[in-house]
């Protein structure tokens, strides 16, 4: 009877029934990873990540401890995959000269542009290849060199 509490069982202190751990969600605002109310585009826009030092409040959902931030997706590049109004995990990536091709990453350009983009090798040396999920998008390469931060998109809250 895995539902039973051992404690209870034994000592007859505490509940009968073990609470089962929530998979989804809880907004906390002692504990978590921090959540901006910051857009990271999906296509370019000139924003700086995140201009807000204070975060509106903390995510706490299991298998996200390692994500450095949550914020808002805006654009259609990604989709169906990320949507526009879609809440993402990022991850930030300190060191940058090796990333895997084929992970989803949100980057910061050195002018201050915001793109989340599939990343490909490109065929221009000292470049990588940004690749949208919507084929109606261009691919686009991009100088390692204009990279500032990279954050691993880990994953989605979708945005109904």
């Amino acid at each position: 009877y895995p539902q039973l509490n051992i404690d209870w069982v034994m000592t007859g202190e505490g509940d009968m029934f073990v609470k089962e751990e929530s998979h989804l969600p809880e907004i906390s605002y002692t504990e978590g990873v921090p959540y901006y109310d910051e857009v990271f585009e999906c296509g370019f826009d000139e924003l700086i990540a995140p201009s807000s030092e204070n975060p509106e409040y903390l995510i706490r959902m299991p298998g996200y401890e390692r994500a450095t931030l949550w914020c808002n997706a805006s654009g259609h590049s990604m989709e169906p995959e990320i949507n526009n109004g879609d809440i993402i995990a990022l991850q930030r990536i300190q060191d940058f000269s090796f990333l895997p091709f084929g992970d989803v990453y949100g980057i910061i350009t050195t002018n201050g542009m915001r793109t989340i983009k599939r990343l490909g090798k490109s065929n221009v040396e000292g470049c990588y290849r940004l690749i949208p999920t919507n084929k109606e998008y261009d691919e686009q390469d991009i100088p390692i060199n204009k990279i500032a931060l990279v954050y691993r998109v880990l994953g989605t809250m979708k945005a109904f």
